[in-house]
This record gives structure tokens, sequence and C-alpha cells, in this order.
């Protein structure tokens, strides 16, 4: 169907990651152009068990709070066990991770209730053309998709499909293309986003992709780099790291855990040092660098000796902001079948190294009073630091801007700041 745009867009429900959140507006954009009335899709997380539930009770809710819509569930949930939500009676349709981002899916709605097909055999990743999540701070640019990796824990390649890059020149067109609507930020993102180039001609490496971009788009503020696997860091974005200040001094890691043996059963590419090692150099090359990091606590087999080794690795990593995850078990990973830890022992230590974390990000915060910092303005009164900490003014400032500001304390989690 070709019909106009609608006055009201469908409404959409975005679970898990930075990447879903990009693809939800692109589908919002997709199905908004086909014309597609009254519809509310569901973009699913299926990375531990709990987001998969979460996801069922979120349809069940929509469900009752839009009795007439067409209701479509979509994502890495949908995309590995998609019989589950078609067995739903609040469930329309349920379409794949490919499926969702092809024109063609929202144009033609045709009557196939289930169109998921072999998320295997996608081999490009096209770059969506989206203005950023509906505000004005910072954009997010897909770059990559899917992973080559088979992580024992991990069932979201089996989501995702194979890794797959979108090539540079596409990038740096869109980026020119946000610099330009006025976007002074841009967040580069990927399911394994340090494997970027590796299926283009000449396999380039993300750390050409970044100075590309920077020099390509000398107007770019601000580029910022979505959680990267620190054992993939190229020779060039070590360069970049320590040469470009317009790149932010903010890595998300994927660690997962700090002992050699769990990161052996979890089938990791790097040990601890490695990931020690990544942290001194990268900090020594740009000293105002600040770390986050995904841990596991309570995988299968873990001992307190090897939770320890991760208790350890915040403080031996200089960690500042931690995604912390209790292992829940994927059906159909090689972790699933290994010896599980007792629920309350992976519920306490999942809550220990939250209490780590949240103390690394006190002392981080605590640091920066009194400091000078540019704050890009996500709302009148709350931005962020380059190394991404939260901070309140008491004044408006322009949302969307970059802002000089003195950090006068701390409130909690928050900075709190007046403009310069």
């Amino acid at each position: 169907m070709n019909a106009p745009f609608l006055k009201k867009a469908p409404v959409v429900s975005t679970h898990g990651c930075r990447l879903n959140a990009y693809e939800s507006e692109a589908m919002r954009d997709l199905a908004t152009r086909a014309g597609v009335e009254n519809a509310v899709i569901v973009n699913t997380c299926a990375v531990t068990a709990e987001a998969v539930r979460k996801a069922r009770k979120d349809i069940r809710r929509l469900r009752r709070e839009n009795p007439g819509a067409t209701l479509i569930v979509t994502g890495c949930a949908a995309q590995t066990e998609p019989q589950t939500f078609a067995a739903m009676p609040e469930v329309d349709r349920v379409i794949g991770n490919a499926e969702k981002m092809q024109p063609a899916t929202w144009e033609d709605f045709g009557t196939e209730r289930v169109q998921v097909d072999d998320i295997m055999s996608v081999t490009e990743t096209a770059g969506h053309l989206i203005d950023g999540f509906g505000t004005r701070s910072r954009a997010y640019v897909q770059v990559q998709n899917g992973c080559d990796h088979r992580c024992t824990f991990c069932i979201i390649p089996y989501g995702r499909g194979n890794s797959r890059s979108v090539p540079a020149g596409v990038v740096v067109e869109q980026i020119a293309r946000l610099v330009g609507k006025g976007f002074e930020e841009v967040v580069l993102t990927g399911v394994d986003l340090t494997s970027w180039g590796a299926d283009l001609p000449g396999a380039p490496r993300l750390g050409n992709l970044v100075r590309r971009i920077l020099k390509l788009v000398p107007d770019l503020p601000r580029l910022r780099i979505s959680s990267i696997d620190s054992i993939e860091v190229d020779p060039d974005l070590m360069e970049a790291i320590a040469t470009e200040p317009r790149l932010m001094p903010h890595l998300h890691l994927s660690l997962q855990h700090g002992h050699d043996l769990i990161l052996k059963r979890m089938k990791r590419r790097h040990l601890r040092g490695d990931a020690i090692r990544f942290c001194e150099e990268a900090r020594r090359l740009r000293p105002d660098m600040v770390f986050g990091a995904d841990i596991i606590a309570g995988f299968p087999t873990e001992t307190e000796e090897h939770f320890e080794a991760s208790l350890d690795l915040v403080a031996d990593c200089g960690l500042t902001w931690l995604h912390v995850f209790p292992y829940s078990p994927r059906q159909g990973t090689p972790a699933a079948r290994m010896p599980a830890v007792d629920g309350a022992t992976i519920k306490g230590r999942a809550a220990r190294l939250r209490a780590a974390g949240d103390r690394a990000a006190e002392s981080h915060l605590a640091a920066q009073v009194g400091q000078v910092h540019r704050v890009l303005m996500e709302s009148p009164r709350m931005g962020r630091t380059e190394q991404f900490a939260e901070v309140d003014f008491a004044a408006d400032q322009p949302e969307g801007r970059i802002v000089t500001a003195r950090i006068t304390g701390r409130d909690g989690a928050r900075l709190a700041a007046v403009a310069l």
C-alpha cells in the first residue's frame, strides 16, 4: 500500500539494547511511510530468559491497552523463538529481525502471520537513515549487525545472524547528514562493533572508520563508540584514542568475567590480563578515559574464588559504569548444559557486583567536583559529560547544544553544574 503519512505513528515498545532502539525508530518510519494504521510494534530482546518473560508481559499489557490494534512482535526473541509468540492469543503477526528492516514488509502486510526467515542467510546491513530517538541531543548510527563469535552463554548470533558491516562511505554520508540537521554527537552502534569491516573489500578495521569519519565530517563535535570487544581493538583505534579529542573518552567494554577459567568456559577471546592491559594502555593514551563494562554474575561452575576475580576486576581495570547481568540460561546455548550455580547465590553475587560498581561511580563523580566539563544537553536541565556522567542544571540550557559548565557538587548518581 502507498498511503500518505499518518497523523499518528505506530506505537513502538522497545526492549533491550541501543541497537534495538535504533531499529525501532527505523521501523516506526518504515511503517508510517507505508501507511500502516492502528499498529503496536513490540521489538523484543533475547539476551536472557528474563528479557523474554518481560516481552511477553509487555505484549499482554499492550493488548489490553490497545484492543483493536494490530499487534506485531519482532526483534531477537521473535527471531529465535517465533512460535512462542505466534502461540500468544494477543499477537497478530511475528516478524523476523531481517524482515523488520525491509520496506516491503510494511508496504505489503499480506496474510502471512509468521514472517521469520533464516537470519544466517542475511549478508548485508543497510545504513537506515533516522534522525535520533525523538530528541535533539545525540544520533545513533548503525554501522554493523550480527556476530561471528559463539560465546557459550549467548543466543544473540541466532537472533542477529553473522557479522555484516555498513560500508564506510554510507556511514560518513549519514553522519554528515545528521550533523547538517544540527546533531552535535553521533554514537556508532552495532552488535559486535569491533568486527566492523571484516566482510568489506580490503577488510578495514573500526579504527579506520573512526578516523575517516573525523576527517571527512570536520563539523562533527563529538563521536562516541558503543560497546566494544577490547581484544579486537586495532592500532588505528588506539591512535584515535590518543590523538582525536572529538572521540569521546568513554568506552563500554564487553568483559563478562574476571577469571581466566570462566572466560575460557564462556569461549571468550581474551584473558583477564588482556583486559587489564588494554585499560591501562587506553588510559595512558587518554588520561581522562573512563570505562563501562558488562559482567555476568553466577556463570555455571563459578566458585566464590572465580567471582572474587570479577569483583577485583572493577578496581584492576578502573571501571566506572557497570552493567551487571545475573546469569540466566538460554535454551540452545552450551552454557545452559553446564552445572548451574544456585539462584540465591547468583542474586547475591550480582548485588555485590552492583555495589562495587556503585562505589566506583561515586568515586568518579566525587572527583569531578570543581572541574570544568563540556556537557551535551539532553533536556533543558540535564546533560552528559564527555565521560557520560549525568549533570543537572538549576536553570534552563539550550537542548541539544554543548554547554561549558563548572561542576559544583553531586546529588546521588548525578552531578550539579552551573554554565560558564
